[in-house]
C-alpha cells in the first residue's frame, strides 16, 4: 500500500524537542547538520548520536507510547550496549526515524565532545536551537562516506559547505571551520580523499571569489 503522507521531518523535529525536554545529550550529524553550514539539497532525514543512560530511555518511551510509536526500551539498551542504531517508528504516519548511540564509533565520541549549539530556521516553524557537530566534523564525516562509495552528493554537500564558509554568509559560522584539522583528517583517510578535499576547496574558494566580484 502506497504511504499516504509524503516523507517529512515531522518525526525527527519532534524527537528533537523530546531530547531537548528530556535533557538527554545528541548531536546532529550528516546532510541535516550541513544545511546548518550552507548545504542546500533537500533531505529528509535527521542523523542524530545519542547518549542515553536508563532516565533518558525510560522517558523516550513514555512520550512515544504503543499502539502509535514504536520506541522499545529493550532496543535501546540493546543497541548502546552492541552499539548498533536502534529506531522510533510513527506507525501512523509510516515514517522511522534512526538514532545512533554514541558507543556506535569512537569517531562519534571525538565529535560529541566538540559539538556546538546552532539554531535551525525551518519554514513555518519557529526557529529552533540544536545541537549540531561542528562544521569540520560534518565534513570529516562526508568525506568518509565519499571515501567509502565515491557518492557525488558528498562531494556537493562539502563545495557547497565551503563557498558558504568562503563567502561568510555567517560570520559566527565563518571563524569555526578549522580547515587544518580536515587537511589532517583527510590525509588520515587516504591519498585520493585528500585530493578531493584540495580540489573541492579550491573550487570552493574560486567560487566564492566569482560571488563577491561586484
Amino acid at each position: 500500500m502506497r504511504n499516504e503522507h509524503p516523507p517529512d521531518l515531522s518525526l525527527f523535529l519532534d524527537i528533537l524537542q523530546t531530547l531537548e525536554a528530556i535533557g538527554a545529550p545528541y548531536m546532529v550529524i550528516g546532510a541535516f547538520a550541513g544545511v546548518v553550514y550552507g548545504v542546500t539539497r533537500t533531505t529528509y532525514d535527521i542523523d542524530i548520536v545519542v547518549d542515553l543512560n536508563e532516565e533518558h530511555i525510560q522517558a523516550l518511551a513514555a512520550v512515544y507510547p504503543p499502539p502509535r510509536y514504536y520506541a522499545d526500551p529493550v532496543q535501546m539498551r540493546d543497541s548502546i550496549r552492541m552499539g548498533i542504531m536502534f529506531n522510533i517508528i510513527d506507525t501512523t504516519r509510516g515514517e522511522k526515524a534512526d538514532l545512533v548511540p554514541l558507543t556506535m564509533a569512537s569517531r562519534y565520541r571525538k565529535a560529541f565532545g566538540r559539538r556546538v549549539r546552532q539554531t535551525v530556521e525551518i519554514p513555518g516553524m519557529a526557529p529552533l536551537e540544536i545541537w549540531c557537530a561542528r562544521p569540520e566534523d560534518v565534513i570529516v564525516g562526508k568525506l568518509m562516506a565519499w571515501n567509502e562509495g565515491r557518492s557525488r552528493k558528498h562531494e556537493t554537500d562539502i563545495y557547497e559547505m565551503m563557498v558558504f564558509h568562503h563567502l561568510g554568509a555567517d560570520s559566527a559560522l565563518s571563524v569555526k571551520l578549522d580547515e587544518a584539522y580536515v587537511d589532517v583528517q583527510a590525509r588520515m583517510l587516504s591519498e585520493d580523499v585528500a585530493e578531493l578535499w584540495v580540489a573541492v576547496k579550491v573550487a570552493a574558494r574560486q567560487e566564492a571569489g566569482r560571488s563577491k566580484v561586484p
